[in-house]
């Protein structure tokens, strides 16, 4: 179970929760999660918003094989190589459909690389289920 407490004096924005209460039996960690297919083949070569769905798309397959959603998801680690402030709102779109309006606290981190140079974006993810 996924509470949302209501913050004073915090900033409240549609793109992450500030804090989450989670219960339950079991917790799901995923790997960092990139834009490849099945294959290995890049998805979106050079193209933010398109590395960013595939990475979500991929997260998605994660939390499914281990019996979790989206809605599960308590906290994510997204790694942006060469993060510049005006990458925020085109992150933030790409991500939005994934989380029904309701997303996850969130770390947004500018890196120098990611594991291979056509990689402009990682992100990880912790979900809490119940029983």
């Amino acid at each position: 179970m996924i509470e949302r407490p209501t913050t004073k004096g915090l900033l409240h924005t549609p793109t992450f929760a500030q804090v989450l209460v989670a219960t339950g039996a079991r917790t799901v960690y995923t790997s960092g999660q990139v834009s490849i297919d099945e294959e290995g083949k890049l998805i979106g070569p050079g193209d933010l918003a398109a590395q960013t769905t595939q990475a979500m798309k991929n997260l998605g397959l994660a939390l499914e094989a281990a019996g979790a959603t989206f809605a599960d998801i308590v906290k994510t680690t997204t790694f942006v190589v060469g993060y510049r402030p005006e990458l925020r709102t085109l992150i933030a779109d790409a991500k939005r459909p994934f989380w029904a309006g309701k997303p996850p606290t969130s770390a947004l981190i500018g890196v120098a690389a990611l594991a291979f140079p056509e990689w402009l974006i990682e992100v990880e993810a912790v979900a809490v289920l119940d029983g």
